[in-house]
């Protein structure tokens, strides 16, 4: 698992201006198959303030599994689940949170149902739009996700926004390369950390992204693979992908 560099991604903070520095966690969960333990210390050790999860649980009692992984992460649960078709929105008691919405995506026949968990936040005097996503398999119905999801950020009217995911395409991809022509990919903006978030055991492509609009100012994003806490056999053990954790200062709500 190489690393792009070694420097320190900034603790969460709330600025003299009223701007918020958060950490943002996206990870796709494979609906808690894998081992809890090391998934539960992963997440605390990342420390965010925001989880953006895929696949959280979303079958028989799912409700409980959701909020067992976020009593043992020191979390609460935001939004999504099952009501979403898998994207979940989990959070730090820094944020106050305004409203949440679960929105189901035209399901296409024979292919699995998507939809977005989205939530408003406020963190410090920041005001925040927060999406969560897993895009489709099939290459035409995961472009036509990708537009959604833009019009879906734009439609929660907040100044500034976060979508994290899976986004089941490569940078190079039209889908990918569509979210990232409106939003900044932000391993792409301020690289730290590993770039690969598929598979655990041999990282070879980067499915899974965070992207911000543009006034956020991106400090680092990627695979935290040295944090304290966090270790190999942990990340393998964890999940079928990758973390991708993001660093971000949030300009302070201007007022009037």
């Amino acid at each position: 698992m190489a690393m792009s560099t070694t420097r320190t991604l900034p603790n969460s903070r709330t600025e003299p201006d009223g701007s918020a520095v958060i950490r943002v966690l996206g990870y796709n969960i494979r609906s808690m198959r894998d081992d809890e333990d090391a998934l539960a210390r992963v997440i605390r050790a990342c420390e965010p303030d925001l989880v953006f999860l895929q696949e959280a649980p979303r079958f028989f009692r799912w409700r409980k599994h959701a909020a067992r992984l976020a009593a043992r992460t020191e979390l609460v649960m935001l939004a999504g689940g099952a009501t979403a078709s898998g994207p979940m929105l989990l959070c730090s008691l820094r944020a106050t949170v305004e409203r949440t919405e679960d929105v189901l995506l035209p399901r296409t026949p024979g292919l699995h149902r998507r939809g977005f968990a989205t939530a408003v936040v406020r963190i410090g005097g920041a005001r925040i739009g927060l999406l969560s996503c897993h895009l489709s398999l099939q290459s035409g119905e995961r472009y036509a996700q990708a537009g959604m999801l833009l019009e879906q950020l734009a439609a929660l009217d907040v100044p500034h926004a976060i979508a994290a995911g899976d986004i089941n395409e490569r940078p190079g991809g039209r889908s990918f390369r569509r979210l990232a022509g409106e939003l900044q990919d932000c391993w792409a903006v301020s690289p730290w950390g590993g770039e690969h978030t598929s598979t655990p055991t041999d990282p070879h492509q980067r499915i899974d992204a965070v992207f911000v609009t543009r006034d956020v100012e991106v400090l680092g994003c990627g695979v935290p693979l040295h944090l304290p806490g966090i270790t190999e056999p942990d990340l393998k053990a964890a999940s079928d992908h990758l973390p991708v954790l993001a660093a971000l200062r949030v300009p302070a709500v201007r007022c009037p």
